[in-house]
């Protein structure tokens, strides 16, 4: 039996299409250093875990479709925090950042239509956007300007009668840009001008580095009617398996179709909205020290990155990824190498080929994703092990 076309070009994740070389190494005795994969090693908050074995029940059973009111009334109090003042009506509770994205998608697009991302991306938006059946149109950045929106005018040219939305991620997960609040004007302007959707990732809100602001879309004028926040407790809790991601859209006709997909899938995770309630509340007892952790292991990387001959990266300014280019032309099969073919002391390093961010099939190539994920102490380990793996597989 033959399966499905939209099964078969389901693109593979980037990310994990290499994990059966890591695994394979591992069973031959090698460490490997992941700097592939947004996993944060940083314990996760010890509230968050008490709140889910607090919960005790005779039956464990379905939970609201948009999630638990006291959940989102939590959230609408932590936006005020950052001067955003949203209602529980405009909190939408999903099963991940994941679900959040894919809902998004589909609430503003029907098949055929068409999304403007700024390119590298998120990798998974590929499959989302598969899933939804949207079209990626995307918006051409470098690293070598810090991967910063391109003008006005590129944008505008990208638009057609099919484009329904614009997307924003920042801070940005791959390339740890934060983007200015003359940048999201100019997003918004165009929005406005053009009658789009603005889908906006804030997921990483919380790590920006060096003293720099935060801008949410909804700092901005004028755009309440088509924001929509897609954000996780995944990251800023250290919770990725918690499953437990929202929307927030003041846009009521958004909120309540969303409703509708939510409604389809059930309710998110009952436990897990618990020990979200917790993180949010306990909150500033450990988010200050997560963010300097993460600026820390940023300095180390870059610092480390600096010192190899041929690598081009621009400092992040928050998430804790980076995206480099490397002095090699299949930064995919340098990964693939460093995994089958080379160690140091029974040690190797496994980055995220970068072409796999993009949408334009020729582009990153030479590039790779790397998470400071690790302590500072592997952070300079694994960095070292890369720089030796460069020159040996350019000497092979």
């Amino acid at each position: 039996m033959r399966t499905s076309n939209r099964s078969v070009i389901m693109p593979e994740s980037p990310i994990r299409k290499l994990a059966p070389y890591a695994e394979e190494a591992k069973k031959r005795g090698i460490k490997i250093y992941h700097l592939n994969i947004g996993q944060p090693d940083i314990q996760t908050p010890k509230a968050i875990f008490d709140a889910m074995k607090d919960f005790s029940s005779d039956v464990l059973p379905y939970g609201p479709s948009q999630g638990f009111l006291e959940l989102r009334e939590t959230v609408a109090q932590y936006f005020a925090r950052y001067n955003i003042n949203i209602s529980p009506e405009n909190v939408f509770i999903t099963t991940g950042g994941s679900e959040a994205i894919i809902f998004s998608f589909m609430v503003t697009c029907d098949v055929g239509d068409e999304v403007l991302i700024p390119e590298p991306f998120y990798t998974n938006y590929n499959g989302f956007a598969e899933m939804a059946g949207v079209k990626i149109v995307p918006l051409s950045t470098t690293v070598l300007n810090g991967f910063r929106y391109p003008t006005k005018e590129e944008i505008e040219s990208k638009i057609t009668p099919r484009t329904k939305a614009i997307f924003v991620c920042s801070p940005n997960n791959p390339t740890g840009t934060v983007y200015t609040k003359e940048e999201l004007e100019m997003v918004a302007g165009i929005a406005r001008k053009h009658n789009l959707f603005i889908l906006s990732d804030e997921v990483y809100r919380e790590f920006v580095f060096d003293g720099k602001e935060y801008t949410s879309v909804l700092h901005l004028m004028d755009v309440d009617d088509r924001a929509i926040i897609m954000d996780s407790i995944s990251k800023r809790f250290s919770a990725c398996g918690a499953r437990i991601g929202f929307i927030v859209s003041k846009n009521r006709d958004v909120v309540e179709n969303i409703l509708k997909f939510g409604q389809a899938r059930l309710c998110p995770p009952t436990i897990e909205q618990y020990g979200a309630i917790a993180g949010f509340k306990t909150i500033d007892s450990f988010i200050t020290l997560m963010r300097d952790e993460y600026e820390k292991r940023r300095n180390v990387v870059f610092e480390e990155l600096s010192k190899i001959e041929g690598v081009y990266a621009q400092k992040p300014e928050g998430a804790f990824y980076t995206v480099t280019r490397l002095p090699v032309d299949n930064t995919e099969d340098f990964t693939k190498w460093m995994l089958t073919e080379f160690n140091i002391d029974k040690k190797t390093t496994m980055v995220a080929p970068a072409s796999g961010f993009y949408a334009s099939k020729d582009k990153g190539k030479d590039e790779v994703r790397i998470a400071f994920v690790l302590n500072e102490e592997e952070l300079r380990d694994a960095i070292r092990i890369l720089k030796e793996g460069i020159v040996a597989y350019k000497n092979r």
